[in-house]
């Protein structure tokens, strides 16, 4: 299966190279042009350290027959790159959030359905054992009505090694884009694709106001859902630069019969390194990217639907452009009631 990573400019993208480099059923193509010139982070520079093939341009990249395509791009320029993938006919895994705006997302979904090919948006914290047994804790009736969660996704800034994470233009958003939509995601699973009914926000850029960035780095966001369950996400990149881990994600899930605490990169173990001369975290759990591409690839062999899919990546964006007409009005944002059948 020929799969060419699209950009390097998402901090994901060499993870998802190394995973997928190291795969015998994968002939992986690369590519990122619209790499800074010399930027050993990005472009052929990052493919040598890698060990990949790159390809110059995105003519070259389309010109070959490709099975799937994942898009590691700038937020905003998702669109540009899934609709050239689908319509040479591969199937595409896009880096959340889906897009920038809703009609971007539309038009994304929309590009991949005219073209037949599967659209999946890059969610991997719901393919981990953890938050399947959750799941399925939830749907059996074992914890009741879901009544709240506190949900947490913090992490370090990631504008301190790719700057347009601080361009307002090219990511959307600042630690409210990149954050709040990995806990909706989950709560979109955890409620059976029931959509928000209303969201409220507040940010603001006390964290790192010395880099001067366009964007807020905390946030704190909360949900309402039609039937009643009550979501709060703490979105901040609130992790120091010497924190021992880039991030974190965890959900405080309070139910009629009992209270679950998930967390999705539990520490294995901790203490103390006198070689780097700061604290030590080993982490525990799943390999949620290799999950997830594992299913991405899956699909794109068999032609099954992935997910989450574009609708599900849809729904969960909405969700922060309503944190964001929030922050801008300072009040609580209603949805508009959307039925299946009219997403």
């Amino acid at each position: 299966m020929r799969v060419a990573i699209l950009s390097f400019a998402h901090v994901h993208a060499a993870t998802y190279i190394t995973l997928l480099r190291d795969r015998d059923d994968v002939d992986l193509i690369t590519a990122d042009p619209d790499a800074p010139p010399g930027d050993p982070d990005r472009g052929p520079a990052l493919a040598r350290r890698l060990g990949v093939p790159y390809t110059e341009s995105w003519d070259e990249v389309f010109a070959q027959p490709l099975d799937a395509a994942v898009v590691t791009s700038e937020n905003a320029h998702h669109r540009q790159l899934v609709e050239r993938a689908a319509a040479a006919g591969a199937h595409v895994l896009c880096e959340k959030p889906l897009a920038t705006t809703e009609a971007d997302a539309r038009a994304i979904i929309d590009a991949c359905a005219r073209a037949g090919v599967g659209l999946m948006t890059a969610y991997p914290v719901r393919f981990g054992s953890a938050f399947d047994a959750l799941r399925r804790a939830l749907h059996d009736g074992s914890l009741g009505r879901l009544l709240s969660v506190h949900g947490t996704n913090n992490g370090s800034n990631p504008a301190r090694s790719r700057l347009w994470f601080g361009d307002r233009e090219l990511a959307g958003g600042g630690a409210v884009m990149d954050h709040t939509v990995h806990i909706a995601d989950l709560m979109d699973v955890l409620l059976d694709g029931e959509q928000a009914a209303e969201v409220y926000a507040q940010a603001n850029s006390v964290l790192d106001a010395d880099l001067g960035l366009d964007v807020e780095t905390a946030g704190l966001v909360t949900i309402r859902y039609p039937g009643g369950t009550v979501a709060a996400v703490d979105c901040s990149w609130s992790h120091p630069k010497d924190h021992p881990t880039w991030g974190g994600l965890t959900l405080t899930c309070v139910g009629e019969r009992a209270i679950v605490e998930f967390d999705a990169f539990p520490r294995l173990l901790g203490g103390f390194s006198t070689t780097v001369g700061r604290a030590r975290w080993e982490p525990g759990g799943d390999d949620l990217d290799a999950a997830m591409l594992e299913a991405f690839l899956d699909a794109a062999r068999t032609g099954r639907r992935p997910s989450p899919d574009g609708e599900e990546g849809l729904r969960s964006l909405r969700v922060v452009l309503a944190a964001y007409e929030s922050l801008r009005t300072g009040q609580p944002v209603a949805l508009p009631e959307r039925h299946p059948s009219t997403t």
